[in-house]
C-alpha cells in the first residue's frame, strides 16, 4: 500500500494569515507549489479555513488535525507564561509527557497524530492544511524519532511536508515556503517576542480551533 500525504503549514503570527493571503503573488506561489491531490482536509481552526479559501481548496474539516490544546496558556504571550510559570514552561519544552497548562501534552499530540496517519487508506494524493505542531508530530511518527525530538523539528509557515508510505516505511520531504514567513509589524503591532525554544513564527500559544 502506498500513501502520499502533503501537509501545508498554517501561518502562525497573530494577524498574519489575512495579511499574507491578501498578497496575490504569495497566494499564487503557494498554490503552484502544491503537488497534485485527490482529496483535501484541514484543521478546524479559522486560520486554516482562511488559507483553504484563499487557495481555492475545497477542504473538509478534520478534527484530528486540530492544534495542540494549550490549556490555560492558550492565547497568552509566552513572556507572560514564562514570568508566571517558568518551571512549568521549561518542563513542557523538555518533557513530552508534561502538561502544566492543563491541556494536551506533546506525547498525546504525537499519539493521536500517529493513530490518524496509521489509519490513512492508500490511494491518490491527500492534502492536509494544518498547524505546525501537528506536522511536527507527524514527522516524529514518520521518522520514528522519540517524542522529545518534537521541539527540534522546524516547519516554517506556508511550507509543505510530503510524507510517503511505501512497503511500511515513511519518507519525508520538506519544501520551504515560496513567500516570506513574516511581514513587518503594522502600526500599533508589536514585534513578536520569543522565549526559550519555540516553534518558528509563534509568539502566542493558540487554543485548538482558534485563529
Amino acid at each position: 500500500m502506498t500513501v502520499r500525504l502533503t501537509m501545508l503549514c498554517a501561518t502562525a503570527t497573530p494577524g498574519g494569515p489575512d495579511r499574507v493571503l491578501e498578497n496575490e503573488s504569495m497566494v499564487s506561489a503557494v498554490r503552484a507549489a502544491l503537488p497534485p491531490y485527490a482529496r483535501a482536509l484541514r484543521a478546524p481552526s479559522a486560520r486554516c479555513a482562511r488559507i483553504a479559501g484563499a487557495l481555492a481548496v475545497e477542504a473538509t474539516p478534520e478534527e484530528t488535525l486540530r492544534d495542540l490544546d494549550y490549556g490555560a496558556w492558550g492565547g497568552r504571550p509566552l513572556r507572560d507564561v514564562a514570568a508566571e510559570d517558568p518551571h512549568g514552561l521549561s518542563a513542557w519544552l523538555t518533557d513530552p509527557e508534561a502538561a502544566p497548562h492543563g491541556g494536551e501534552s506533546v506525547a498525546r499530540l504525537c499519539d493521536r497524530t500517529a493513530a490518524w496517519l496509521t489509519a490513512l487508506p492508500g490511494g491518490p494524493g491527500l492534502l492536509a492544511i494544518t498547524e505546525a505542531a501537528v506536522i511536527r508530530a507527524a514527522l516524529v511518527h514518520a521518522l520514528t524519532v522519540p517524542a522529545r525530538a518534537f521541539w527540534q523539528l522546524r516547519v516554517p509557515p506556508l511550507s509543505t511536508v510530503t510524507l510517503t508510505l511505501r512497503n511500511g516505511h515513511w519518507t519525508a520531504r520538506l519544501t520551504p515556503p515560496s513567500a516570506p514567513r513574516r511581514l513587518p509589524p503594522t502600526a500599533g503591532e508589536s514585534a513578536p517576542v520569543t522565549v526559550l525554544t519555540l516553534p518558528a513564527g509563534r509568539d502566542r500559544l493558540c487554543l485548538a480551533g482558534r485563529p
